[in-house]
Order: structure tokens, then C-alpha cells, then sequence
């Protein structure tokens, strides 16, 4: 914990379809702003100089018939080619950084921000943990999390393995987490817990 700091920096782990985004949501109402880099990264591949870039590595096959950059024609791209997914992840990592340090900043300067939350599929794997003073995992068995892609993204168990094959085990990232919250039963005792741990943070914060 960098408790020299006005406000908790939390960063959010967990397997795919654990349920991250209802944790977001619920540390957002407690006033935290919620750093979402999965959505920063699908719309900055539309930014004319990463779009650029991507025409130049993969053609124009991978934009739709509007001229915007497919995200799922992409997908199949990076998640079918270590190397690919590297590159672009070199090419969107630095941009990444750079929006979310100044979007801290932003928020450690407004007193109606609480904290920040960071969600990032690869927080571990792009090293945006060491930005963090805590990371709460949240947990939720695979058949769980299965059922819910299938549910809300209409994915197979195939899409599911190859998506998590590109991320660190779930295993590791559950032992390097400060805190775990059981996504696993209802949605409401997800919410519940999440509460608990936001007003933790901030109260601790709160004495400096």
C-alpha cells in the first residue's frame, strides 16, 4: 500500500466471466472511478494511427464493411498467433499507460473520486499491478464462468480455452491477489462483498 496517497488505486483479477464488471460497477457507485482497459483497447483500435498500423500488418480484411476495425476478425488474428497478439499488444500497451496515468492523476485531484479501480484483462501480464496499492481477485469455478460466456457472449468452451490460454493460470493470479471476493453464488452477494472491501479501502485511505 502507497499510503502516502490521498486515494486506493485497486486493480481487478479473475478468470474470464468471473464477474470483474459487476465488482466494477459496485465500487463505481461508491465513488471510484473505473478504469476499463478492455474497452480503452477496443476503441483505440479505431484511433487513425493504430488503425493505420493494423491495415499495414493485416490488410483490410480486417475492417468491416463501414470501414471500422473488426474486433472479432482481429480476435482471430491474435489469439491464433502468439506472435500477432505481441505485436499488438506493444503497439496498444504504451497508449494504454500513458491514458491511464493521467486519468489518475485527473482523479487523485477531484475530491468527488473515492479511488480508482483498475480492470485489466492482463493487469498481471502488462505489469499494471505494480501501479496498484491492492488487487482484489475475483473468483468463480470454470463451469461457472462457462456458462456465463456462453450466456453473455455466445462463446463455446473452445473460444473460452483459447481466450484464457493467452492469460496467466488463474491459479497464479488468485496467489498474488491482497483480497478475494466469491463470485461463485448469487450476483447480490458478489455486490455485497464489494462493498465491504471498497469502504475498507477508502476508510483505510481515509486516516491518511
Amino acid at each position: 500500500m502507497n499510503l502516502q496517497r490521498t486515494k486506493p488505486v485497486i486493480g481487478l483479477a479473475g478468470g474470464i466471466g468471473a464477474g470483474k464488471s459487476v465488482v466494477a460497477h459496485v465500487l463505481q457507485d461508491l465513488g471510484y472511478l473505473v478504469i476499463d482497459s478492455d474497452a480503452r483497447a477496443k476503441a483505440m483500435l479505431n484511433e487513425p494511427a493504430v488503425q493505420k498500423q493494423l491495415i499495414a500488418w493485416w490488410g483490410t480484411e480486417i475492417l468491416d464493411d463501414s470501414g471500422i476495425v473488426d474486433r472479432a476478425r482481429v480476435a482471430q488474428v491474435i489469439f491464433s498467433d502468439d506472435k500477432q497478439r505481441e505485436r499488438l499488444q506493444l503497439l496498444i500497451y504504451p497508449r494504454l499507460a500513458t491514458q491511464r496515468k493521467e486519468l489518475i492523476k485527473q482523479a487523485m485531484a477531484d475530491d468527488a473520486v473515492a479511488g480508482i479501480v483498475i480492470d485489466a484483462p492482463l493487469l498481471f501480464e502488462a505489469g499494471v499491478d505494480k501501479e496498484c496499492d491492492a488487487v482484489i481477485f475475483v473468483d468463480a469455478p470454470r463451469d461457472e464462468r462457462l456458462k456465463r460466456v456462453i450466456q453473455t457472449r455466445s462463446w463455446d468452451e473452445h473460444e473460452l480455452a483459447q481466450r484464457e490460454s493467452a492469460q496467466m493460470p488463474v491459479d497464479e493470479k488468485r496467489s498474488r491477489c491482497d483480497a478475494l471476493i466469491d463470485a461463485s453464488g448469487m450476483i447480490e452477494q458478489t455486490r455485497e462483498q464489494a462493498q465491504v472491501l471498497g469502504r475498507r479501502f477508502t476508510r483505510l485511505f481515509d486516516k491518511n
